[in-house]
């Protein structure tokens, strides 16, 4: 008995092991396989389709139902109207063409689909589009998650954490234009998940590409995705990494034309300090919620705030990092590195928002508040994956919780989450300044049934003089 027991604990000592078997280790638990599917049911993947489209239109709904003030079905919100719409217009179908200095694939296809809609519609088009993406992305993070999230109704939790986000309402809900940031909280997932089938790989690549091709701060998951390669060195395993290069090919060359036309994003660099103030006061502050950050910092001013938030999550996922094992530490460092990483990348290159205070008065408004989309969810995933661990420990391999211990860790990671969810799920924010459609587009047409030349002149964005639309793409 004592040298079975001697044994064991050699076994389970990971200092006598080799550092490089140590580190493969801990490379295999970052893409861990996905649980065996039960055995299939008449019908069964019917049912499944049915039930994911199901949950994509009631979160789509869900998110059309944040924005207060004027809907989102009746607002075109920023460049959806001053750049995508207007340029769709002026010249349809030429999708690679840069903006803010380099390509953003997915808006300006969104922007294209939606000019072939009466103009009346077109603020509709763009509002379920972006809330049909953002609740497709929730869905796939549910099932892309399986390896790590054993227990559905978590899973379920996770997928909420990205829908109702408590700072969504600021720039990201309902809208084409930043239809990239859930697109980038989907692709952690992407780059975690192994999918069984040709069309998981299919849905993983798709991710992947229109990641790179509409926002370049995809780069961020290169290691990620480096690791993946050392880890899974079977050429099936990499569709997403696919994905992401082949976003690349259209993106480069567009980055590239934006520095021969002068039209570069990248200029002036934000301070270190500055950034890794707005990577505190933007993330971390904000984790729990938007509203309470604000009452926190009422009373206890924005660094004070700033400590009692940031020593929660610390105390939480310090607790998983000690006490849930190898895979749940691998995949805390994971989550909140690659966080970090994305938030000091986009602020970086970014100088603006480090500048610009956030205000809460009649409206709300916190410039670049869509970079803490994916930090944010990555800590909220790092939690529910820990408390997952946490009710499967004593449990076994099944997804059911445990006891008494395991349902109250999971209610009450409900319950903080909850709190954000509750009391951010709609505010007014500044997004409503842009006013009712249904009057630019009656404009529109009736400056179209009036003019004699068959054009019209509208004001896009950073463009002097107006630009020139023939009136016959006009659908009334």
């Amino acid at each position: 008995m004592l040298a079975d027991v001697l044994l064991r604990s050699r076994h389970r000592d990971p200092v006598r092991r080799p550092a490089g078997a140590r580190a493969g280790a801990a490379l295999a638990d970052l893409f861990p396989a996905p649980p065996e599917n039960a055995p299939a049911r008449p019908g069964g993947r019917v049912f499944s389709l049915v039930a994911g489209g199901a949950a994509v239109c009631v979160g789509a709904l869900v998110l059309l139902a944040r924005v207060r003030g004027v809907p989102a079905w009746q607002c075109a919100y920023a460049e959806d109207y001053g750049i995508f719409l207007v340029q769709a217009l002026q010249r349809p179908w030429h999708l690679f063409v840069p903006y803010h200095g380099y390509l953003q694939l997915v808006p300006r296809l969104i922007g294209q689909l939606v000019s072939l809609l009466p103009l009346p519609d077109a603020a509709a088009g763009f509002a379920v589009a972006g809330a049909v993406i953002a609740a497709g992305c929730a869905l796939f993070t549910y099932h892309a998650s399986a390896g790590f999230i054993r227990t559905p109704a978590l899973r379920a939790v996770l997928g909420a954490a990205l829908l109702l986000l408590p700072v969504a309402p600021l720039e990201v809900v309902g809208n084409g234009v930043n239809t990239p940031w859930y697109i980038l909280a989907a692709l952690f997932w992407a780059v975690l998940w192994r999918p069984r089938t040709w069309a998981g790989m299919a849905v993983a690549a798709a991710i992947g590409f229109a990641a790179t091709s509409s926002d370049p701060v995809a780069l961020v998951y290169a290691p990620l995705l480096a690791a993946r390669v050392v880890a899974l060195p079977r050429l099936r395993e990499h569709a997403v990494t696919a994905g992401w290069l082949a976003g690349w090919l259209p993106q480069i060359p567009v980055i590239l034309s934006s520095y021969g036309d002068h039209t570069q994003r990248l200029g002036a660099l934000s301070p270190p300090g500055k950034v890794a103030a707005y990577y505190l006061h933007t993330v971390v502050l904000r984790a729990l919620g938007w509203h309470l950050s604000w009452r926190l910092e009422s009373v206890a001013g924005q660094e004070g705030a700033t400590l009692i938030v940031g020593a929660f999550l610390l105390l939480v996922l310090g607790w998983a990092m000690a006490t849930q094992g190898r895979q749940v530490r691998v995949f805390t460092v994971a989550a909140v590195a690659t966080g970090i990483v994305f938030t000091v990348f986009a602020a970086v290159i970014t100088s603006y928002v480090v500048d610009e205070a956030p205000f809460l008065g009649r409206v709300s408004f916190e410039p670049g508040s869509r970079y803490s989309v994916v930090p944010i969810v990555l800590l909220d995933a790092a939690a529910i994956v820990a408390v997952d661990a946490f009710a499967r420990r004593r449990a076994g391999p099944g997804p059911a919780l445990a006891g008494p211990r395991e349902i109250a860790a999971a209610a009450a990671l409900a319950g903080v989450l909850a709190l954000g969810w509750v009391t951010d799920y709609s505010y007014l924010t500044q997004r409503t300044s842009d006013g009712h459609w249904a009057r630019v587009a009656s404009s529109w047409l009736a400056a179209c049934q009036r003019g004699r030349t068959g054009e019209l002149a509208i004001p896009a964005w950073g463009t002097r003089p107006a630009v020139t639309v023939s009136c016959s793409r006009i659908r009334s």
